[in-house]
């Protein structure tokens, strides 16, 4: 698993929570929140998650502990990529067996 520089993490951290504050002091400022989604996705991007809060909270963590317990962290979290997609397997033998 590659993990981003911790001065990156840190950059686009801060970067992430200006752009929050000055999102909630003006809410009505298309601008504003438009920079404030991207620094969202950005830091969604670096830490590989799906929800800016998710990646700013996973940011934090990974600055402020090991790295070695930030993998043993991730690692112990049930990953959605292990559920098997697509039709059951007996159906999907129908369809070959019909050929």
């Amino acid at each position: 698993m590659l993990l981003p520089a911790k001065a990156e993490v840190a950059r686009q951290l801060r970067r992430y929570r200006a752009w929050e504050r000055a999102m909630l002091a003006a809410p009505a400022d298309h601008t504003v929140r438009a920079t404030f989604e991207d620094a969202g996705y950005t830091l969604c991007v670096l830490m590989g998650k799906r929800c800016a809060r998710e990646a700013a909270d996973a940011a934090e963590r990974y600055l402020h502990i090991t790295l070695a317990a930030y993998l043993r962290e991730q690692n112990e979290r049930p990953h959605l990529s292990a559920v098997r997609r697509g039709p059951p397997r007996s159906r999907r033998w129908r369809f070959l067996a019909g050929r």
